[in-house]
Formats: C-alpha cells, sequence, structure tokens
C-alpha cells in the first residue's frame, strides 16, 4: 500500500482543475513549477513516508504568499528553510499565517511531533487570484459553483489515506466552517468538524491574544 508520501505526492501533481473559471479568475497552481514540486516532494517524503493514522486540518485554499509559493500549506519560504531545513530557490520571505502556525506546531512539541500525527491542507487544494489579488473559493457564488466538484473530488482523493475521521480541524472561520459542514452532511466524511479562527484574522487583530489563540489550537488538537 501506498505511504502519504507517495499518495499526496500525486495528488498535488496531478490536478485537472475546471477551466476557465468565471468572473476573470485564475487557479493559483504552484505545482506546476518543477522547484515547487521538488519541495513538495522532499517535505512529503520527510515527514509522511509512513501510513500512521493523522489527523487532518482543513484550510480554505492557498494564498500568493504562503503554498501559493512553496506547495505546502501554511508554509512560506522562511520556515520552509529555517524551521523544516528544506533548501529552496524562493525568495526569502514570510507569511503571517505561516507565522502563527509554525509557533503553534514549535508549542505542539515541533515539526516532527505535529506531522506525525496530522497534515494541513485545504478545502480547495488549489488558490485562486482575481485581479492580481487573493480570492477564496466562498467570496465568488458562480466561482464557487465552478469549483464545487473539484473541491469534493480533492477531499475524498485524500480521505483515501488513513485519515482519522473523529474530527477534522477547520481553519478560517464561519464561511470556510459553514461551507465544510454543509458539504460534510451531504457525504459524511468526518464524525466532527471544529472552527479554528484564521492565523491570519488573529495575527492582524488579536495578536495580543495570540498565546490564547495557540492554546485554543493546542486544546484540540492534542486532545
Amino acid at each position: 500500500m501506498k505511504t502519504w508520501a507517495q499518495s499526496l505526492y500525486h495528488f498535488y501533481t496531478h490536478f485537472d482543475p475546471p477551466q476557465p473559471l468565471p468572473s476573470g479568475v485564475e487557479w493559483l497552481f504552484p505545482q506546476q513549477e518543477p522547484e515547487v514540486r521538488r519541495v513538495v516532494k522532499a517535505f512529503l517524503y520527510k515527514y509522511y513516508d509512513d501510513r500512521i493514522p493523522r489527523r487532518l486540518l482543513l484550510g480554505i485554499n492557498p494564498g500568493r504568499f504562503g503554498a501559493g509559493v512553496t506547495g505546502v500549506n501554511f508554509t512560506a519560504p522562511r520556515q520552509l528553510s529555517d524551521v523544516l531545513q528544506i533548501p529552496h530557490t524562493f525568495k526569502m520571505q514570510t507569511e503571517i499565517s505561516a507565522e502563527f502556525i509554525y509557533e503553534m506546531i514549535a508549542a505542539y512539541g515541533g515539526a516532527d511531533a505535529f506531522y506525525g500525527a496530522h497534515f494541513i491542507g485545504s478545502v480547495c487544494p488549489l488558490g485562486f487570484v482575481q485581479h492580481g489579488k487573493n480570492i477564496n473559493y466562498y467570496d465568488d457564488k458562480q466561482l464557487l459553483a465552478a469549483a464545487e466538484p473539484f473541491i469534493i473530488e480533492s477531499i475524498e482523493a485524500q480521505l483515501r489515506l488513513p485519515v482519522d475521521r473523529s474530527v477534522c480541524a477547520v481553519i478560517g472561520g464561519e464561511k470556510n466552517f459553514k461551507y465544510l459542514h454543509r458539504l460534510n452532511a451531504r457525504f459524511g466524511w468526518f464524525e466532527r468538524l471544529q472552527a479554528l479562527p484564521h492565523p491570519r484574522f488573529i495575527m492582524q487583530y488579536k495578536r495580543r491574544e495570540k498565546d490564547q489563540f495557540i492554546n485554543q489550537y493546542l486544546q484540540l488538537l492534542q486532545g
């Protein structure tokens, strides 16, 4: 049987997203680039070369400065090199959501412990750009209608792995949670969904309370 690494590498390098998208939206598809594929493979084979059951955390969709650059969810180039020790040729930039996630991972016990028990994915594994800016899958009704079959197919592909379905952590607040809750009621993927506030919201508006939010993440993930 295939490992997480084998299955996920195939998953992230064999997308066939619907074309074209409405409202001038374009796919953010970093895995088309050879360097991104190399980095994704290095990450997956470092932390996921096994079939150990893991819980999922599902964000919204990748943005331009984190996974949209590196191909690794909630991981900007700075965290990729400084924390994960994976070399790359990307511009050495960071991103505030990645900063929060990696502070949380450090508090959890480090990357080996965290990734040994969890996988961070997204409700939609590819991102979207409109007029040069990030757009979320739920921001435009026509976009959501076009992307929904791809979203469903992508979630079901990840669930063919040895996923612990007792709880799924949904990163991204009300809209992402409500949408996934509707799909989960339809398909019965998880026993329970638990919402977690988005790292960008925390870092932009609640930074003074960051430690409390890290504890909120840890209470769910270590429970």
